[in-house]
């Protein structure tokens, strides 16, 4: 009983689409020189652009879908399910990776970031055509590649913050399983494409076509 609580803590406070805030967060506020040309207030109000594009507006869309009966849960059990939820999250995934880009001051850290995000929301919609694939694994696959990167290209970057993304992959990853939300291929698949999908933005950023 324990166990399957805390898996559902996990599970809720590492959703996929909290994933996004969580990493620009510690990018704006932590990183000591990525936004230092900012003003307090203009970096929340990035974050606030983040949260919004990448966490509310996708909840309330699946929220409204819910309502509407365009989808039977807003858990997002089915591959059916998930096919318009996905095509909405492109959207404001690719929305506010545009707006980064071109507001000033943006460093590459964020662009590549948020292109990544992009670009895993793009690989979980293919992968649904086929099969089910676990949108936790995707999201953060992607953060712990971006760690890794970040880890071995920025002179402020900290084997930390991989060690932590990890651990907090394997909590997360292992949760969905205690759960049985996901087979351990789904898993792995999404773990696949999130790492994938940040790699690809951070080495080949032509690929986002913004």
């Amino acid at each position: 009983m324990i166990k399957r609580a805390l898996a559902h803590f996990f599970s809720i406070v590492f959703h996929p689409l909290f994933i996004s805030a969580y990493v620009m967060a510690i990018i704006i506020f932590v990183h000591p020189y990525a936004f230092a040309g900012l003003e307090h207030r203009q970096k929340v109000l990035r974050l606030v652009t983040v949260v919004l594009c990448n966490t509310f507006l996708p909840l309330f869309a699946v929220f409204l879908l819910w309502r509407l009966q365009l989808i039977k849960s807003p858990m997002l059990r089915t591959e059916r399910d998930r096919i318009i939820p996905y095509i909405v999250a492109m959207i404001f995934y690719f929305w506010s990776a545009y707006v980064f880009k071109h507001l000033p001051d943006t460093p590459p850290l964020a662009i590549h970031f948020l292109g990544g995000a992009f670009l895993a929301v793009v690989g979980a919609w293919i992968c649904n055509i086929y099969f089910k694939v676990s949108m936790h694994a995707i999201a953060l696959g992607g953060a712990t590649m971006f760690f890794c990167l970040f880890a071995f290209s920025d002179e402020y970057g900290s084997g930390l913050y991989l060690a932590l993304a990890v651990l907090v992959t394997g909590l997360v990853c292992t949760s969905r399983q205690i759960l049985t939300a996901h087979t351990s291929f789904e898993i792995w698949a999404g773990i696949f494409v999130g790492l994938l999908a940040q790699f690809a933005a951070w080495q080949w950023p032509w690929l986002l076509f913004f």
